[in-house]
């Protein structure tokens, strides 16, 4: 029977691989994101109500710009609040 031993140099390689990879796939993701949503998209990304997004609106605590009756998120902005959040 072949023993390998697993040294804390290799589970480092291992670790640094893992990050590099998890962080390509989140750029590809952020990549293939839209970069303005409309009030329906933000609702169900968020999973909040009318009432939340207005609310958030309102405070300022989301910023967004009108096209004719339609209402956008900028997706940065959405991600920068959610950063302030944590």
């Amino acid at each position: 029977m072949i023993v390998n031993l697993i040294t804390k140099e290799d589970l480092q390689e291992f670790k640094t691989e893992l990050l590099e990879d998890l962080q390509n796939l989140f750029q590809i993701k952020i990549s293939q994101q839209k970069l303005w949503l409309r009030s329906s998209e933000v609702k169900a990304l968020l999973k909040i109500s009318s009432g939340t997004l207005q609310n958030l609106r309102n405070s300022g605590k989301l910023s967004c710009t009108r096209v004719g009756g339609t209402i956008y998120y900028n997706f940065k902005d959405i991600e920068e609040m959610l950063k302030k959040k944590q």
